[in-house]
């Protein structure tokens, strides 16, 4: 079984930064979707930046040029370098694994780590 484990959150002044990092553990095939989606209160939880093993991207449009996502396949994990954080940035942000193969879509969340940008 798939378990994703979240680390780095925290508190962080407006125009700080924060580094993100998620771990894959179990038995973890090879062809997948790894990311990290965020859901403050009273909204839905949205796609923050996405990454496949094959190297195509998706960030969502209000972290384009200040988050950066990056993995390393061979270890499993993933992260999500956050710059210049703005007080809307605070949310729970949660690790997201999914497989890409024809015959498996599964999905998997981690119990995610909060993250409050604030003076």
């Amino acid at each position: 079984q798939v378990q994703l484990v979240e680390s780095g959150g925290g508190l962080v002044q407006p125009g700080g930064s924060l580094r993100l990092s998620c771990v894959a553990s179990g038995n973890i095939f090879s062809l997948n979707s790894m990311g990290w989606y965020r859901q403050a209160p009273g909204k839905q939880r949205e796609l923050v930046a996405t990454l496949t093993t094959g190297g195509t991207t998706n960030y969502a449009d209000s972290v384009k040029g200040r988050f950066t996502i990056s993995r390393d396949n061979a270890k499993n994990t993933v992260y999500l370098q956050m710059n210049s954080l703005k007080p809307e940035d605070t949310a729970v942000y949660y690790c997201n694994l999914k497989y890409l193969f024809p015959w498996n879509n599964d999905e998997y969340w981690g119990r995610g780590t909060q993250v409050t940008v604030s003076s």
